[in-house]
């Protein structure tokens, strides 16, 4: 399953950046080190298989990046969450009358004198 997972990840970018990418050589560089022997198993999902599809489309390579080496990522993963704030809510009582208080409120900024 995380197979597919980083799979799918390598894909969604390259179809994100397709129009950078596309006729170039590129790099990807993933810390699941099983994703760059993909392209050598026997045995593939159709999922998988499709996405092998599209990769071959791209002139790119698969490389490993360990994760400890990738402080970034890691930092941007491990950050921590902050609680949302709280949300107040206004209750406002309408009348029957207020279709009538608004008519009556645009017709008095309409009139002339209100304009200027």
């Amino acid at each position: 399953m995380t197979h597919d997972l980083e799979l799918r990840a390598v894909v969604f970018a390259l179809k994100m950046w397709r129009h950078y990418l596309y006729g170039t050589r590129c790099t990807v560089f993933t810390d699941h080190k099983s994703l760059q022997h993909i392209l050598d198993q026997k045995e593939l999902n159709i999922r998988q298989r499709r996405w092998l599809q599209l990769l071959s489309d791209y002139d790119c390579d698969i490389r490993d990046h360990p994760g400890k080496a990738n402080v970034v990522a890691d930092a941007l993963s491990r950050k921590e969450r902050s609680r949302p704030l709280r949300v107040r809510a206004l209750v406002m009582k309408m009348g029957l009358n207020l279709p009538k208080e608004i008519l009556e409120a645009q017709t008095k900024e309409l009139k002339p004198e209100n304009l200027s």
